[in-house]
């Protein structure tokens, strides 16, 4: 029997009007759709995507065993997420075997910090595959903020939140602009970070960037209360550009 095709679908950051022509198209093809989600829920990817899941599709569920973000050094975490990721592959690998086409949904681009990534490395040596690339969810923010992140010789750097915060200082130092991710609870020392680094003023914090709910909002404003897993804090390059001054107020 012919195997199944896998296709890995960014559907971009929120905005089911983000998602691509071929991202849709790829679903319209799929015989089964995967999806991430935490136990009670069916995840966000579904929910962007659900106006193009066909009726006849079967749905499959990755439920994620854990859903509280831990260090990145944890081997708990690391060994149970490790252990779905696996189970995950299998499951996908059932249907693949069957000659079934697999879309797996991932918000974002699914080669950006996003799970699809763990399964490609798992499949991909076996089976047909093909990534649809998605609009991420940091440029959707920076669009939604109107905000310019870098021109000319500027270097942008991608940080997780859960670094440490000397880490972040560093890396902050280093760069002329920064988006940062995984935001959560680590924004008080993300914020700490900024300021060390000087770069506290004139950054940008979007909560749920692209969705019916965001919002965007100067950082210096934002209170340390926990962040929604969908935030991002941008951190603007190009500190010659026209309005520059007056960036983050318009923003806010």
């Amino acid at each position: 029997m012919k195997k199944g095709k896998l296709y890995g679908v960014g559907t971009g950051p929120g905005d089911p009007e983000l998602m691509t022509l071929k991202a849709v198209r790829a679903l319209q093809e799929a015989d089964v759709v995967a999806y991430f989600c935490k136990k009670g829920a069916t995840g966000n990817g579904r929910g962007i995507a659900v106006a193009h899941i066909r009726p006849e599709s079967v749905e499959l569920p990755l439920v994620y065993p854990v859903t509280i973000e831990k260090h990145r050094k944890s081997e708990a975490y690391g060994a149970e997420i490790g252990t779905f990721f696996e189970r995950s592959a299998q499951e996908i690998a059932v249907h693949l075997d069957a000659g079934r086409t697999v879309a797996v949904l991932s918000e974002g681009d699914p080669l950006l910090y996003g799970s699809y990534m763990h399964l490609h490395l798992r499949l991909a040596n076996r089976y047909d595959t093909e990534v649809v690339a998605g609009v991420t969810a940091m440029s959707g923010c920076w669009s939604q903020a109107g905000l310019p992140l870098v021109q000319g010789d500027d270097i942008l750097t991608i940080l997780p939140g859960t670094l440490d915060e000397a880490e972040l200082v560093k890396r902050l130092g280093e760069t002329d602009a920064a988006v940062i991710m995984k935001v959560g609870r680590n924004l008080p020392k993300i914020r700490r970070a900024l300021e060390r680094a000087g770069k506290l003023d004139g950054s940008v914090y979007v909560e749920r960037g692209t969705m019916e709910n965001s919002y965007v909002q100067a950082l210096d404003e934002r209170g340390d209360d926990p962040a929604p897993y969908f935030s991002i804090i941008l951190v603007p390059g190009w500190q010659s550009r026209p309005g520059a001054a007056a960036q983050t107020e318009t923003a806010a």
